[in-house]
């Protein structure tokens, strides 16, 4: 059963918030981190990206990155921009997209939830990307961004948040740039807190929405630490990590959607005639490629659009994992005919989010004469499912959206 704690969060003060909140520092590349930075001297990039704070020349995996976040950090806590709860607190983080709310509840997961499987991954990692975590996260001695968690809400306990955002007026409530509103409140009730704590004691699973870099990154410090005070009881700070926990129905998955920078040397008329032995092809407009279901794939090539649906003799037979759209893709189109194997290290392969327009993939691929391919969205039962069955999805299956913004919670691990 899961073990998700309270905490003492560090957190900017009610007017820092809108200015502190920041993306998550991966989907923010360097020159945007600079930029943004430049613009706002509060933006938590200054402590996420610390490198655009130092000169360009600069990598991005030199120790001077992870003693500027921390010297940023422990700066904020000195002047006033950052606060302490004064007891260990559950928090409330609601956002709102297009009309559509998700309320999560903010604290702290176990690590040994996540070592034996109670807390679920669908995804590997990468070790240069798991070593830059865990060298922030150990520099900084704290979690400054929080790991993305579903789980399966008992009605009593969204009932509880309910009533708690009821009782009292948030701390936080501001609309970022993009549109998303962001309100926070503090759970500081010590029944409310009793309850929570043990709702989370009678969920058996709970299930990495987004960040398992992070979360992976978040276990390796904590086991290190173990290491380095082998008397340790589990009541120590980093024996959990900061994460939030979403009930699974109110997430909203988009498509992650692949642009190739070329045709493998294959003419378009080529291209789809491979493609033919797959998929059925049929020419449309922008409109008409975008899928609308499970099993249709829109593709762009050469100035014209066109709507892909698998043959169903290519995916029948498979299991869950098989049968995504992200997998038909990779395993029929994207390795055999543009041999972009490994989709993690190919140069020629890149992502765009399902919130950036399909006129931004038709960009993409005229940029380079390649092709790009708009999926349907992954539903969160298929991942749930996958996580369950201890299996692996492909990279960059899913884009939840909204993001989490960093820096309105941060765990001190000492």
């Amino acid at each position: 059963m899961a073990d998700f704690r309270s905490f003492q969060a560090v957190r900017p003060v009610p007017d820092a918030a809108s200015r502190v909140a920041a993306l998550p520092y991966d989907v923010v590349s360097r020159e945007e981190a600079r930029k943004i930075g430049e613009k706002n001297p509060l933006s938590f990039l200054h402590i996420d990206r610390a490198e655009m704070d130092l000169p360009l020349e600069t990598d991005l995996y030199d120790p001077a990155v992870y003693q500027r976040a921390r010297k940023t950090l422990d700066e904020w806590k000195e002047n006033g921009t950052f606060l302490k709860e004064e007891k260990p607190c559950y928090y409330i983080y609601e956002q709102t997209r297009l009309g559509k709310t998700q309320t999560g509840l903010v604290g702290c997961s176990s690590i040994d939830d996540y070592l034996n499987g109670v807390i679920k991954k669908h995804e590997l990692t990468r070790a240069d990307k798991e070593e830059d975590r865990i060298r922030h996260v150990d520099v900084c001695d704290a979690n400054t961004g929080p790991i993305f968690l579903a789980a399966r809400y008992p009605e009593s306990l969204k009932e509880c948040l309910s009533s708690c955002k009821s009782a009292k007026a948030p701390v936080y409530d501001f609309t970022s740039e993009d549109g998303i509103s962001h309100r926070v409140w503090v759970i500081d009730d010590d029944a409310a807190i009793a309850f929570i704590r043990s709702s989370f004691e009678n969920i058996s699973d709970i299930y990495i929405a987004d960040g398992h870099h992070r979360a992976a990154s978040a276990v390796k410090v904590g086991q290190k630490r173990r290491q380095e005070k082998p008397d340790y009881t589990g009541k120590e700070e980093f024996n959990a990590f900061l994460s939030v926990v979403f009930p699974y129905d109110e997430l909203t998955i988009l498509a992650y959607n692949r642009v190739v920078a070329d045709l493998n040397g294959l003419s378009a008329k080529a291209f789809l005639e491979a493609v033919s032995f797959v998929c059925q092809v049929e020419e449309t407009d922008e409109e008409g490629a975008k899928p609308s279901k499970k099993h249709e794939i829109g593709l762009y090539v050469d100035g014209k659009w066109y709507r892909l649906t698998p043959w169903e003799d290519t995916y029948k037979s498979c299991d869950v994992v098989g049968q995504l759209d992200v997998s038909i893709l990779q395993e029929r189109i994207l390795s055999p005919i543009l041999d972009i194997a490994d989709p993690r290290t190919n140069s020629r392969i890149r992502f765009v989010g399902g919130n950036q327009p399909l006129s931004e993939l038709k960009r993409l691929a005229d940029e380079t004469g390649g092709v790009s391919f708009a999926l349907y969205a992954t539903a969160m039962e298929d991942l749930m499912r996958i996580a369950d069955e201890g299996k692996l999805m492909p990279p960059k299956s899913t884009w939840f959206e909204p993001k989490l913004r960093s820096g309105l919670f941060i765990h001190d691990l000492r």
